[in-house]
């Protein structure tokens, strides 16, 4: 994955977030802390949303969030144990590590918007509900039904050009039952 995030921008938000936040765990500015200690690494690190779909990532919240203090995702294996996750961290520096942080008004944060990045792991229908799906197939069902009276009123139209009466009562009559369905 190519990130378009240096790892200079990376340090700078990282300090500023260590400025403006608490943190729900001390370990947590400890790994933040190690991060901007080491370029390598974050060449490697990418902010992301919903960290929980990455093969590794780091969960870390401030006080300020509702959101649970400390997670460290490998592999489908979740814990809460920060020195586990610092040991992983030091051992695989090349590997890809995505990280989240919930902070007040996260959303609106221009600093961390500057480094978020998409989450290339999240399922094809993490966006789509239940409902847009519904709506989906109601407008294109919608769609089609007004593409078929469309034809059907061209198709008509010619066959009272050509004087045909059969061909024009067999149409009107199934534009009839078209629009009495919908």
């Amino acid at each position: 994955m190519l990130s378009s995030v240096t790892a200079k921008d990376k340090k700078k938000f990282i300090q500023w977030f260590l400025n403006h936040y608490r943190l729900k765990k001390r370990e947590s500015v400890w790994i933040l802390n190690y991060l901007v200690n080491h370029m390598d690494i974050l060449e490697h690190v990418h902010f992301v949303r919903d960290v929980k779909y990455c093969p590794r990532g780091v969960m870390i919240s401030s006080r300020c969030s509702d959101k649970i203090p400390f997670r460290f995702y490998k592999n489908h294996l979740v814990t809460t144990d920060a020195e586990k996750t610092f040991h992983d961290i030091r051992l695989n520096k090349q590997e890809s590590l995505f990280i989240q942080l919930n902070f007040h008004q996260a959303n609106q944060s221009a600093y961390y918007a500057a480094v978020l990045e998409e989450n290339p792991f999240l399922p094809d229908d993490y966006y789509v509900t239940k409902d847009d799906k519904q709506t989906t197939v109601d407008l294109l069902d919608r769609l089609l039904v007004n593409q078929k009276q469309e034809q059907l009123r061209e198709e008509i139209d010619l066959a009272l050009d050509a004087g045909n009466q059969t061909k024009f009562l067999e149409l009107t009559k199934e534009l009839e039952k078209l629009m009495n369905k919908s």
